[in-house]
């Protein structure tokens, strides 16, 4: 039995390929805008919608089904009004952007923040005033985010000096850098309630291993009782590193090269998005 290879490939069939990839990229994009983000909790309502929509017509429950039914005929108007905000935005980014692709210079953006930390660091250490700043990476720290006071502030070394100076408002807590900017101050961590920790180790500390537990985002430390300065990522705790050791730590872990920048339309909607999505 022979295949007719021509059928296959047609223009349709590769006009349904785009399709689906399209659609994949749409999905693929969504997940990233939504993940760290309390619309999570959102999309596991649907799930669960869905989940009994099919059951319900698994199992013949006519009544469910029709209530099922009503909500998914409601749930996509209810969705653009909740979203509105988010969806307005992203369209003015992609409005602000060129139709097609561009190229530009990507700052690093890096290197300024690993100076600006290094710099509040040191004095912190130097004069033992306690410190906690969380650094997001891959992993989204939106529900820690939410946990403080937001200020969506530019970084520099004096004004992360400023916020850990004792008996003021925002020293108590964690500051959590977000897109190179001071997204929240005086945030919750999950703590750890690994039995491994030193008990010497304070809470701050133990709230830095348990943030590095459940995301990969790098958490730097100051001791009040010491001033030793200690990194967290992953699990692991790196304790009482020098000048030079920590600042090798941070490059490594923040700096990048510099490189051109494509800018894609389709990106710059959903960059908008998330823009609006992490400020609920």
């Amino acid at each position: 039995m022979s295949i007719d290879w021509s059928l296959l490939f047609t223009w349709r069939s590769l006009i349904n390929i785009i399709d689906v990839l399209i659609v994949a990229f749409f999905i693929y994009q969504l997940i990233i805008v939504v993940r760290g983000t309390r619309a999570v909790q959102l999309l596991k309502g649907i799930a669960i919608i869905v989940l009994i929509k099919v059951g319900s017509y698994f199992f013949q429950l006519q009544t469910v089904e029709w209530i099922v039914d009503l909500v998914i005929q409601w749930a996509v108007l209810a969705l653009i009004i909740i979203f509105q905000p988010e969806m307005r935005r992203g369209l003015e980014h992609l409005g602000r952007g060129s139709l097609f692709n561009r190229k530009k210079k990507k700052k690093n953006l890096g290197e300024d923040l690993v100076s600006s930390i290094l710099k509040s660091v040191q004095y912190m250490s130097k004069r033992r005033i306690g410190a906690l700043i969380a650094i997001e990476m891959e992993t989204g720290l939106e529900e820690y985010v939410n946990t403080g006071i937001s200020m969506g502030a530019d970084i520099s070394g004096e004004l992360l000096i400023n916020t850990f100076i004792p008996n003021t408002p925002l020293h108590d807590g964690a500051v959590i850098i977000q897109d190179y900017k001071i997204a929240s101050a005086a945030c919750y961590l999950p703590l750890s309630e690994s039995s491994l920790i030193s008990k010497e180790l304070g809470t701050r500390h133990r709230a830095a291993i348990g943030l590095s537990e459940v995301s990969d985002a790098l958490t730097v430390v100051v001791s009040e009782e010491t001033g030793g300065v200690s990194i967290t990522q992953n699990g692991n705790l790196y304790r009482d590193l020098s000048r030079e050791d920590f600042e090798v730590f941070l490059t490594k872990a923040l700096v990048t090269e510099e490189e051109e920048q494509t800018v894609n339309p389709i990106q710059t909607f959903f960059n908008g998005f998330k823009k609006g999505a992490s400020k609920k």
